[in-house]
């Protein structure tokens, strides 16, 4: 229920969060943080990373089919073929 600006903002803070961790602790160290729940949690930078790659497809799969359902093409998303066509460095 965010509107793109809020969205902006709260990615822009998650990933300084992520990149400070990245820092400060190895891979495999835990770091403690709290969940969107509010709740606590320690988890390796490793599996949080692991999480946040295998999460974002679910929700890239979520748009797409929310998008074809109203009828819509979604989005090309696949990672490799954006490399190969130097959309990503």
């Amino acid at each position: 229920d965010l509107s793109l600006e809020e969205c902006a903002k709260h990615l822009a803070q998650v990933s300084g969060e992520l990149l400070e961790s990245l820092d400060y602790e190895p891979l495999s160290e835990p770091i403690s943080y709290i969940n969107s729940k509010g709740e606590r949690w320690s988890s390796t930078v490793e599996d949080i990373l692991t999480h946040i790659v295998i999460h974002s497809a679910y929700h890239r799969g979520q748009i797409a089919s929310d998008l074809r359902a109203e009828g819509h093409e979604p989005a090309y998303t696949d990672y490799i073929h954006a490399v190969r066509q130097r959309f990503v460095e």
